[in-house]
C-alpha cells in the first residue's frame, strides 16, 4: 500500500465543544512521510503540533495536545476520520484552540476529506504489525485494551455504564471500508445529570442538543432543567421519561458503543503509524486509550528498529570510503568515527565503525576491560546522520551539522574490541529549515548496542 494525502485543501467550521469558540479548520495536502500535524494559524506559521501521543497533555472528556505552549483541544474525532479514510499525510490548520465539534461525530470530516479528493504518493505505507498479545488494564475502572495479531486493522468495543438506560453495548469494525457508513456518523454522548458538573469545570461551552446524544438516566425537575438550559444558553426542554432525550433520534441502536469505537481509532492514531492487528477495548475512555497508545508506540519503535537491522558483511558494497567521508565531514583523528558508508537512500543511511584495541580512547576508558564509551557511540551515529544530511545539500556551498537535541538515549550492549558497529540513521520527518530529525541506532550483529533520537541543524560554513 502506498501513502496518500488529499488533492485539494478544504475547510469546515463550527464552535469547539469545550471552549465554545468558533473555529475554522482547513485540511491541506502534505508530502509523504509528513504524518498528520496541526497548525495554530492564529498563533503563527510555526505553531505546529504533531499528532503524536507524546504531546497529549489532557484526557479530560477529550484528547488534547500541547507542545511549547501551543494547545490543540479535542483532536480525537478528526484524527479518527483521517485514519478511517487511511489518509497518512495532512497539515490541519485551525484558527483557534479547539477542533470544531461539528455534529459530534466524524461524519462532517469524512465528507470534507472525500470532497478534497485523494492523492496516492510514492512512499510505501509502513505498519505496526501486532505479532503477540499486548495488554493494558486499569483495575480501578475495569478498563482493558488488548491488541491481538490480525491481517488487518479491526476494533471491537464493549461498554457498560451500569445503567438501565445505557447498560452493556457492543460494536465491531471488521475492515476499514466499513468506517464511513458504520462508525463515522456516531455522535458523542453524555448523561443529562453530568451536564451541570461539566459546566462547572469550564467544559462543554459549545455543547448543544444537536452535537451530542443526551441520555436521561434520572428524571430532573423542570426548574432544574430550565436552570441548566440557561447555563447552556440553549432553549429549555422537557423530560418526561428516562431514555434518550426526545430531541434526538439514534442513528444506530448501539450508537454510544460505536462512538467509543470511533474514539479508540482516533486516540490510537496517535501511535503515529497505522496498526495491523485487532484491538479489543472493554470500557474504553480517553485516558486508557492514550496510555495504551503509549504502550503500542513503544512496541512499534522496538519492532521498527529490529526489523530494520542492516545486513553487513566484509563484502558489502561501499558507498563512501573513509577518504570520501573525510571530504564530507570536518572530523579528523581521533574523532572521525565512521570507517565507511554501505547504504544511502532517501530515508536512511548506514555506516560502519570497526572497533579495534588500538582505539585511542581505550588508553583511559577501562584499559583493563576495554569498553567503547556510550557518548562516542552517539557521536558515531551523529556523524552518520551528518553524512546523510550533507549528501542532500548543494555541492557549491560547504556545510556543517550541529547537535540541537538528543532524546531517549539508551545503551543496551557493551561494545568491545573486535565488534563491527553498524550505524543506522533514519529520517523521522522531512528536513525543514535545516533541521534534521533522525532515529539513530547502533547494532552489533542482531543486537541493539545504543539508540537515540537526534535533532541537528545544517549550517552553511563561514568562509
Amino acid at each position: 500500500m502506498k501513502q496518500r494525502t488529499i488533492q485539494n485543501e478544504v475547510s469546515v467550521e463550527s464552535p469547539g465543544l469545550h471552549t465554545g469558540k468558533f473555529v475554522k479548520l482547513t485540511f491541506r495536502p502534505a508530502p509523504e512521510n509528513h504524518g498528520i500535524k496541526f497548525r495554530r494559524i492564529d498563533i503563527g506559521e510555526d505553531a505546529i503540533v504533531e499528532a503524536d501521543v507524546k504531546y497529549v497533555f489532557s484526557t479530560n472528556r477529550s484528547t488534547s495536545l500541547s507542545k511549547k505552549d501551543i494547545q490543540i483541544y479535542t483532536v480525537e474525532h478528526v484524527l479518527s476520520a483521517a485514519r478511517g479514510l487511511e489518509v497518512d499525510n495532512l497539515l490541519i490548520d485551525i484558527d483557534g484552540p479547539e477542533v470544531p465539534i461539528m455534529d459530534g461525530s466524524a461524519r462532517k470530516f469524512i465528507e470534507a476529506l472525500e470532497s478534497a479528493g485523494f492523492q496516492e504518493q510514492q512512499s510505501e505505507r509502513k505498519y505496526f504489525e501486532i505479532t503477540e498479545t499486548i495488554r493494558y488494564t486499569d483495575e480501578m475502572t475495569g478498563t482493558e485494551l488488548v491488541a491481538l495479531p490480525a491481517d488487518e486493522f479491526q476494533v471491537t468495543t464493549m461498554i457498560d455504564f451500569n445503567s438501565q438506560v445505557l447498560g452493556q453495548q457492543y460494536a465491531q469494525l471488521n475492515t476499514m471500508s466499513q468506517y464511513k457508513d458504520e462508525i463515522s456518523p456516531c455522535r458523542t454522548f453524555v448523561f443529562l445529570h453530568e451536564l451541570e458538573a461539566l459546566l462547572k469545570q469550564g467544559l462543554i461551552k459549545g455543547g448543544d442538543f444537536d452535537n451530542a446524544i443526551v441520555i436521561v438516566d434520572r428524571i430532573m425537575s423542570q426548574k432544574d432543567l430550565d436552570e441548566l438550559a440557561e447555563k447552556l444558553d440553549r432553549p429549555s426542554i422537557k423530560v418526561d421519561s428516562e431514555g434518550i432525550l426526545n430531541t434526538t433520534e439514534l442513528n444506530f441502536s448501539n450508537e454510544p458503543a460505536r462512538h467509543k469505537l470511533l474514539d479508540v481509532i482516533g486516540d490510537l492514531s496517535l501511535v503515529g503509524i497505522p496498526i495491523k492487528g485487532k484491538i479489543v477495548a472493554t470500557k474504553p475512555g480517553h485516558t486508557a486509550n492514550v496510555q495504551f497508545a503509549r504502550l503500542l508506540q513503544a512496541e512499534a519503535k522496538i519492532q521498527r528498529r529490529l526489523s530494520g537491522i542492516p545486513k553487513y558483511s566484509s563484502e558489502s558494497e561501499v558507498v563512501f570510503t573513509t577518504q570520501q567521508i573525510a571530504e564530507k565531514l570536518p572530523h579528523r583523528f581521533p574523532f572521525l568515527l565512521v570507517d565507511k558508508v554501505i547504504e544511502l537512500t532517501k530515508e536512511y543511511v548506514v555506516g560502519v565503525k570497526n572497533v579495534t584495541f588500538n582505539e585511542q580512547f581505550f588508553q583511559g576508558h577501562f584499559p583493563s576491560n576495554p569498553v567503547m564509551p556510550g557518548v562516542l557511540q552517539l557521536e558515531a551515529l551523529a556523524q552518520v546522520g551528518g553524512i546523510y544530511a550533507l549528501s542532500i545539500m548543494p555541492d557549491d556551498v560547504e556545510y556543517d551539522t550541529y547537535f540541537l537535541k538528543i532524546d531517549n538515549a539508551k545503551f543496551k550492549r557493551k561494545v568491545v574490541p573486535g565488534d563491527s558497529l553498524v550505524l543506522k540513521a533514519e529520517l523521522l520527518s522531512p528536513i525543514r529549515r535545516g533541521l534534521c530529525h533522525m532515529q539513530c541506532t547502533a547494532y552489533v550483529g542482531n543486537e541493539i548496542a545504543s539508540e537515540a533520537e537526534m535533532v541537528a541543524q545544517i549550517v552553511a560554513r563561514k568562509k
